[in-house]
């Protein structure tokens, strides 16, 4: 079944056609293979000016039964090619996407809605996880231990695990893909992605980039699939028990339904989930510094980032100086069509986003916080989609609920502390999440208390930049109810393997471990 495809204003059309996407099949594929779709009708609408860019089709269970069914057939061959052979076509993907990354930065920004840098810088964080991954093809290395038997050696190996299913929320609808895709197709794996139904065409976009990489490559039909569909695709995902491994990106909400669905089969879970994320800015700060910080923290990806900074608690020795520089700042921001690199700030996702800002500002008022900064829904021809809103700042209290909350939009609440970096750090810990942190210090020894284990309890922790823009070389993730999981860089890559333990007997004999005696 043919898809609608509409090219508002032109603004992408160009961008469509070098991707490979101006016809659209349907939103499920095995490669270079897609499927008819016979699933529910998935419009891409984008929040930048509200326009209808595409809608495709999603799978139906029998369409995601059979595209499993091809990736295991896959798998059956791709666990046999040398792990540096799968590097190298990793390797192709990453050459590939530095001829795309203007026209997938644009998509991502278009259909999203964050700043074209972003976009660029999320497809730039694609291709250094494939240069990350080429790298780790010649090095999934395990250790070798001394038996305590005579003539006989031990050591431990790493296998693929098989299929493994990726969830990943609208917010980075590429580079998550591809943290996992990247480090899941070295290590031997197979990968089967379900998007977020909010941005189906950056999805269709990878597979197509991908799909030529592997044709070119003799890479066996079904090591990429992509399903796109709703919540029911994520729930099969779960529930499958061909599927040893899930790794998903999202809400808490989301992940503990997953988290469930997998645990009760004994499967695997790799949790990414919310952040509720702080900067500590010390009285010993440099105060123009941490201005930069947490201004982009707070409202670059318009607050969409699961690293947005959400909260700053602030030393009351410098308080009203922070505020008003930070105050004078939020006036300078431009609010608008995120392909204007004048613009600072773009659109939230959808309406419902809008609704859940509008909702978080009133429970604010309503549990006694100051507004120092009005937020507020803009609207005009620049505005036109009804997603723009206003960056806000709040005045509130540690244990406010809505404090406690994380609301994915640009609301920054600034605390007060006036002990030392002690309560800082008890109030940068007593939320529920547990993913990204920073403190804004000159003094060493606030520094490192932060960083030790008396300090953030949270998987980043950062001196003296914010808690936004994450680097692939180290694990990303975060406690809590962030879900535990890492991906990425690191050792991340045994998240996707299997550790068996060897032992190899090259003597005459059959001595038994502990000394035991067993004598025929």
């Amino acid at each position: 079944m043919s898809s609608t495809l509409t090219t508002p204003q032109n603004k992408i059309e160009a961008v469509l056609k070098n991707l490979g996407i101006q016809e659209l099949n349907s939103g499920v594929g095995t490669g270079a293979t897609w499927l008819a779709g016979e699933g529910e009708l998935i419009e891409s609408r984008s929040p930048v000016d509200g326009a209808l860019i595409g809608s495709v089709r999603g799978a139906s269970q029998k369409e995601y039964a059979a595209v499993r069914v091809t990736a295991e057939k896959a798998f059956t061959e791709w666990r046999t090619w040398p792990a540096p052979k799968r590097g190298e076509v990793v390797r192709q993907l990453g050459e590939e996407l530095r001829k795309h990354k203007s026209d997938l930065g644009k998509l991502v920004s278009y259909e999203m809605g964050k700043s074209y840098q972003e976009g660029l810088g999320e497809v730039q964080e694609m291709i250094d996880i494939c240069d990350f991954a080429v790298g780790l093809s010649r090095q999934l290395h395990g250790l070798t231990m001394h038996s305590e038997r005579p003539d006989h050696r031990m050591y431990e190996q790493w296998h693929p695990y098989g299929l493994v299913g990726i969830i990943t929320a609208f917010n980075f609808p590429v580079a998550v893909w591809c943290w996992n895709t990247a480090l899941a197709w070295v290590s031997g794996d197979v990968c089967l992605w379900k998007p977020s139904e909010k941005v189906p065409l950056c999805s269709i976009a990878c597979q197509h980039i991908a799909a030529e990489v592997f044709k070119r490559n003799g890479v066996p039909e079904g090591v990429s699939v992509v399903i796109n569909g709703g919540r029911e695709v994520g729930e099969w995902l779960a529930n499958d028990t061909h599927i040893p491994l899930v790794s998903a990106t999202g809400s808490t909400r989301m992940g503990k339904a997953v988290s469930a669905a997998v645990g009760q089969r004994l499967g695997r879970s790799l949790l990414e989930l919310g952040g509720n994320n702080a900067i500590i800015i010390s009285d010993k700060a440099d105060l123009d510094m941490s201005l930069i910080g947490a201004v982009f923290g707070a409202v670059g990806t318009c607050g969409q980032r699961c690293t947005s900074t959400r909260r700053l608690i602030i030393h009351d020795k410098v308080y009203d100086s922070f505020k008003t520089k930070l105050v004078k700042a939020y006036g300078q921001l431009r609010i608008g069509d995120p392909l204007d690199e004048k613009n600072h700030v773009g659109p939230l996702i959808d309406k419902g986003a809008v609704a859940m800002y509008q909702n978080a500002l009133k429970a604010a008022k309503e549990q006694g916080a100051t507004i120092l900064v009005e937020g507020g829904v803009l609207s005009g021809d620049d505005h036109e989609s009804g997603c723009y809103v206003k960056p806000a700042i709040v005045e509130a209290k540690p244990e406010m609920t809505i404090v406690q909350e994380e609301t994915f939009a640009p609301i920054l609440y600034l605390l007060r502390y006036s002990g030392d970096i002690n309560e800082a750090i008890a109030i940068q810990n007593g939320v529920k999440q547990g993913l990204s942190s920073a403190i804004m210090t000159q003094d060493l020894r606030e520094a490192e208390r932060f960083l030790s284990a008396a300090g953030s309890d949270c998987g980043i922790a950062n001196v003296n930049i914010g808690t936004s823009g994450a680097e692939i070389g180290g694990a990303f993730g975060g406690e809590k109810e962030t879900g535990g999981g890492r991906e990425s860089g690191s050792d991340a890559w045994k998240a996707y393997m299997r550790r068996q333990t060897n032992t190899i007997n090259y003597g005459s004999s059959l001595p038994l471990a502990q000394g035991i005696k067993f004598d025929l």
